[in-house]
């Protein structure tokens, strides 16, 4: 599995959590990996993401805050905020991933599940996001 797929799966779990607040048990990554041809690499890096991000969520929600200038996080679109949530736990936790591949998936996702403006404003916060990390030598 690519992991843009598991990206765009980690995305799905996230978005679920957003409304319901319920955190995915072992049995529920189980079911979704069921009917779907994911290898064990593939299963671990989606629910790596899902869980590194809900486990973080406090920083990676302020982080984000931070870099939105004049927004605020429970008043953007519920697919933009999962898939900045998502990408923000990579640019904080995944060090082994560069801060490029992780702002153009982020964007290509943002393409595909919400628009193309949506995708330039993620963009933005990310390129903030990285910029400051790496400002602070944590890259």
């Amino acid at each position: 599995m690519k992991r843009r797929k598991g990206r765009e799966f980690a995305f799905q779990f996230l978005f679920q959590f957003d409304f319901t607040g319920r955190r995915p048990a072992q049995k529920d990554f189980d079911e979704f990996w069921a009917d779907k041809d994911v290898d064990l690499d593939g299963r671990a890096f989606t629910e790596d993401l899902v869980l590194g991000t809900i486990d973080n969520l406090r920083e990676i929600d302020a982080s984000i805050q931070k870099a939105a200038e004049n927004w605020v996080l429970q008043r953007m679109a519920a697919v933009d905020r999962n898939v900045l949530r998502a990408a923000t736990y990579e640019l904080l936790y995944r060090k082994d991933i560069p801060s490029a591949v992780t702002i153009n998936e982020a964007i290509e996702i943002a393409k595909r599940y919400s628009s193309v403006e949506a995708a330039s404003f993620i963009n933005g916060i990310l390129d903030t996001i990285a910029r400051g990390i790496e400002g602070k030598g944590m890259r």
